[in-house]
């Protein structure tokens, strides 16, 4: 894997999956988009990524760079002003002609209990994860992806999708997201444009590297798969959304969480461990045969 990458190759792609197409990351300087931008570039797209901060930006670019990935550069833009959506959506056409790929993954939130949500708040939660995708995903659409009657848009939402204790405001916004995208995939369709979600579990990013150890390894131990996600793998299934079997997909929200969606709490529950800390694994009864049970 190392050896593909030192040589800015996927690691599991074939090379050229994304030859000529073009792609534009918002949210692309850190984290899960960094990592998105990153492997679209090495399977062939060009990429623009964006966000507010350019020194960021330009960090980003530098650091692909010296990774042997040149396919990538910046915009600044705030995805909440529809004026700055059109703006970098027209800027990637003025250098490359043609938008193919739209990864909506600009977004944020922060920790408070529901009953201390201000309205300030909320709105704040609201328009960058829910406007700053619409602004996106409208202005890609009617400027691009309409007039070439083909391309592909993927939303980064969040799991859990059984409750976010202390982000009720993200979860309600990430929800309108993945409602938006089955609207909008059934909308589009008949233009040849594709609407999917990616649906990130806990990742290890700098969003988690802020926190001290302790919290870090309670996260992990709140993942069934008991580790953090690695951002690449998460930049993988985009990668494969993008492809050509990322049409089969449309209006589809593909969870990627370690299975976190399906716990809770801490895994394993208390008292559900022995005393090695594992988890007891059931006997199953043996057929007069010898062989197990069905």
């Amino acid at each position: 894997m190392a050896s593909a990458l030192d040589k800015g190759q996927s690691a599991i792609f074939a090379p050229g999956l994304l030859s000529g197409r073009v792609a534009l990351v918002t949210g692309g300087g850190t984290g899960l988009g960094r990592a998105t931008a990153l492997e679209l570039a090495r399977c062939g797209a060009a990429v623009t990524i964006a966000g507010r901060r350019a020194e960021v930006l330009q960090a980003a670019v530098a650091a692909a760079a010296e990774q042997g990935v040149g396919a990538i550069d910046w915009a600044s833009a705030d995805v909440r002003e529809r004026k700055d959506a059109e703006r970098v959506v027209q800027g990637v056409l003025e250098r490359h002609a043609r938008l193919d790929v739209l990864v909506n993954n600009a977004g944020g939130q922060y920790f408070t209990s529901a009953e201390l949500i201000a309205a300030k708040g909320w709105r704040a939660v609201w328009r960058l994860n829910v406007e700053g995708m619409l602004n996106m995903a409208e202005a890609a659409f009617e400027l691009a992806l309409a007039p070439a009657r083909a391309g592909t848009i993927v939303n980064v939402t969040l799991s859990p999708h059984h409750g976010m204790p202390g982000m009720a405001h993200s979860g309600a916004a990430r929800a309108a997201v993945e409602a938006l995208t089955r609207e909008l995939a059934e909308r589009w369709s008949d233009a040849g444009v594709c609407v999917s979600a990616v649906a990130a579990g806990h990742f290890d990013t700098e969003v988690l590297a802020k926190y001290p150890p302790s919290v870090r390894a309670a996260t992990a131990r709140s993942v069934p798969l008991q580790r953090l996600g690695r951002p690449e793998e998460h930049a993988w299934l985009v990668a494969l959304l993008a492809s050509p079997l990322g049409r089969a997909f449309g209006g589809s929200t593909v969870t990627l969480d370690g299975a976190r969606d399906n716990w809770a709490g801490v895994w394993p529950p208390p008292g559900l461990a022995d005393e090695s800390g594992e988890v007891p694994v059931e006997e199953r009864r043996r057929s007069p045969a010898g062989s197990r049970d069905p």
